[in-house]
C-alpha cells in the first residue's frame, strides 16, 4: 500500500493557514495596547507569522487535497500553529527570568494552548508577572483550538472549503462527522456559531455577577478570559488559584457551562431546530448526563466521608453541603470531559478520591464537543461490542448487531473504534513508563499517580494531574525529554492519533 502524499499541495495550505493565524494575534494587540504593555511583542509576531504565511502559500497556489493530503495538512497546521504560537511568549521572555523564555517550555506552553489541555510549565502565573496581552494570547490559543483551527478555516475560508469535508473529517474529535447542511463549510459556520454564542453567554453571565456584586474578582477582563477557556474546555486561567479564586457563585455559575461544552454540538443544532427529542434520545448524550450525574453523586459521598481536608484556598469543609456538592459537581463537570479547571486542590484529597477522579479523567466528553479524552461514544461501541461477543459465543446462530441511539453501527467503525481505544491505551502505559524512568534519570522520584495521571492528563488534554501536577502545581520540574514527549502527547490525543500516525507513515514510506 502506497501512501504517496502531494506535500507541496499540503504545506501551501498550510501557508493560508498561518494567514489567518496572525490575524487572531491582533486581538491580544488590541489587549496590549489598552494595558500599553508588550505591543512590540505581538506587532512583531504578526509580522513574522503573515511573511511565513505568505511564503509557504506560494508554494502551491491551487492546492489539490485528496484524503492523504488532508491527513498530513490537518497534523501539520496544529503542529506548526504550535510552533508560531511560541513566538510571543519566547519575544516577552527574551532577556527575563521567565520559565517562557525557553524554546521547549514556549512550546509546551503553546501546544498546551491549542490542544486545549491546560497544562502548564509557567513558573508563576500573575499579572503582576506577565502582561494582560501575554496572557489573553494564551487563553486565545485555547478557544481557537477549542472548535478546531480547521472547522475555522473552512468556515470562514471559501478555498479551503471545496475539500472541507475531507479536512474536517480529518480533525472532527469523535468518531463520525455529522454533517447538519448540505454544505461542509455551513456545517462548520453552524459549530462555530453556537461556540461563539455560549461563549458570549458566558461572558455575560460572569461579568454579570461581578456587576450585581457577587463575583468581586470577576472583572471584564477575567470574564474575557475564563470565556476563551471554558467553552473549549482549556482550563487556562490568568489566575494562579484557577477558578478558587473566584467566588462559590461564579463556580455554580460556571458548572452548566463545563457540562454544555462535553456535549456534541450538533445536538444543540437540532435544539435551535425545535428538535429537543433528538437530543434527549440520543445515546451518547444520555450516557454522558449519566455518567455526571452518577459519579457525582460518588464524589459527593467521598468527600461527606472525609475524603478531602480542609484546605485554604477553595476547599472542601466538612460537614458544609453546600460547599461539598459544589466542590464534587465542579471537580466532575472540569475533569470528565477534560477541562482542568479546580475549585480545590484536590492532589491533597485521600487516596480514594483521587483514584476515582483519575477513573473519571478515562471518559472523555461527547464525539463532536470540545472535550478530550476517549469519548463517552468510544466506550458505549466498546461495551456493546463486547457484551455482542459474549451474546453470539453461548448462542452462535444469533447475528446482532451493535446499535447506538436505534442505528445499527457499521462493523468497520465498530473495529475502528476497538482498534483507537487500545492504541490510546498502549500509548498511554508505554509513555507513563518513560516519564517514570525519565524522572527518576534526572534525581527526581515520582510517585506512580504522578507519573499515570501525566501521561493521562497529556494525552487526554486534560491538564492538571495529581501531587505535584495538581490544579495548583505544574510541569516545569520534568527534564526536556519528558516534556517533549508529552507535547508529543498533547498533539496525538487532539487528532486522535490516526492523523499524527499517516504523516509518520507518509514520512518514511519506501514507495515514495
Amino acid at each position: 500500500m502506497s501512501w504517496r502524499v502531494d506535500w507541496q499541495a499540503s504545506v501551501g495550505l498550510l501557508g493560508t493557514g498561518l494567514k489567518y493565524l496572525a490575524v487572531t494575534m491582533f486581538v491580544p494587540l488590541f489587549v496590549a495596547v489598552v494595558y500599553m504593555e508588550d505591543i512590540w511583542v505581538f506587532a512583531l509576531s504578526i509580522v513574522f507569522v503573515t511573511t511565513l504565511g505568505f511564503a509557504l502559500e506560494r508554494i502551491d497556489t491551487d492546492p489539490d487535497i485528496g484524503p492523504r493530503e488532508a491527513l498530513v495538512f490537518v497534523s501539520l497546521a496544529w503542529l506548526t500553529a504550535a510552533v508560531v504560537g511560541t513566538i510571543p511568549y519566547l519575544l516577552a521572555g527574551f532577556g527575563t527570568s521567565s520559565t517562557l523564555a525557553d524554546p521547549v517550555n514556549a512550546l509546551f506552553e503553546s501546544m498546551s494552548g491549542f490542544t486545549t489541555t491546560g497544562a502548564t510549565v509557567m513558573g508563576q502565573i500573575s499579572l503582576e508577572q506577565h502582561s494582560h496581552a501575554l496572557l489573553i494570547w494564551r487563553q486565545l490559543t485555547q478557544w481557537l483550538g477549542g472548535m478546531g483551527i480547521i472547522v475555522l478555516m473552512i468556515a470562514i475560508l471559501p478555498e479551503v472549503a471545496v475539500n472541507g469535508a475531507q479536512l474536517m473529517a480529518s480533525e472532527a474529535p469523535g468518531p463520525e462527522l455529522q454533517k447538519l447542511t448540505p454544505k461542509i463549510a455551513e456545517t462548520a459556520r453552524v459549530l462555530w456559531l453556537i461556540y461563539f454564542a455560549f461563549t458570549l453567554m458566558y461572558i455575560a453571565v460572569m461579568y454579570g455577577l461581578h456587576l450585581a456584586g457577587f463575583a468581586p474578582n470577576m472583572d471584564l477582563y477575567n470574564a474575557v478570559a475564563h470565556g476563551f477557556t471554558t467553552l473549549p474546555t482549556g482550563g487556562f486561567s490568568p489566575q494562579a488559584e484557577s477558578i478558587a479564586y473566584f467566588s462559590a457563585a461564579v463556580q455554580w455559575a460556571a458548572i452548566p457551562f463545563l457540562v454544555v461544552a462535553g456535549v456534541n454540538f450538533a445536538l444543540f443544532w437540532h435544539v435551535l431546530k425545535g428538535e429537543v427529542d433528538v437530543m434527549l434520545e440520543n445515546t451518547e448524550f444520555r450516557a454522558y448526563a449519566g455518567a455526571i450525574a452518577v459519579t457525582t453523586a460518588v464524589l459527593s459521598l467521598l468527600l461527606v466521608r472525609g475524603a478531602a481536608p480542609p484546605l485554604d484556598i477553595g476547599g472542601v469543609t466538612g460537614g458544609v453541603t453546600e460547599n461539598t456538592f459544589r466542590q464534587a459537581a465542579f471537580q466532575i463537570a472540569s475533569l470528565l470531559n477534560s477541562t482542568g479547571y479546580a475549585t480545590s486542590d484536590f492532589a491533597q484529597w485521600g487516596t480514594h478520591a483521587q483514584v476515582f477522579l483519575l477513573f473519571v479523567m478515562f471518559i472523555g466528553g461527547s464525539a463532536g464537543s470540545t472535550g478530550g479524552g476517549v469519548k463517552v461514544v468510544r466506550w458505549l461501541v466498546v461495551f456493546k461490542a463486547i457484551r455482542r461477543e459474549l451474546y453470539t459465543t453461548a448462542n452462535p446462530d444469533v447475528v446482532e448487531p451493535v446499535r447506538l441511539s436505534g442505528s445499527v453501527v457499521d462493523e468497520d467503525a465498530v473495529r475502528g473504534i476497538a482498534s483507537f481505544t487500545l492504541l490510546y491505551i498502549l500509548l498511554f502505559g508505554f509513555s507513563a513508563v518513560f516519564i517514570s524512568l525519565d524522572t527518576a534519570r534526572i534525581g527526581i522520584e515520582l510517585t506512580t499517580l504522578e507519573a499515570v495521571s501525566a501521561s493521562l492528563a497529556t494525552i487526554g488534554n486534560i491538564g492538571p494531574g495529581f501531587g505535584r501536577l495538581g490544579p495548583f502545581g505544574n510541569y516545569l520540574f520534568f527534564s526536556d525529554a519528558s516534556k517533549m514527549l508529552m507535547i508529543f502527547l498533547m498533539w496525538v490525543g487532539r487528532l486522535e492519533i490516526v492523523p499524527v500516525l499517516a504523516v509518520f507513515i507518509s514520512v518514511f514510506d519506501r514507495n515514495q
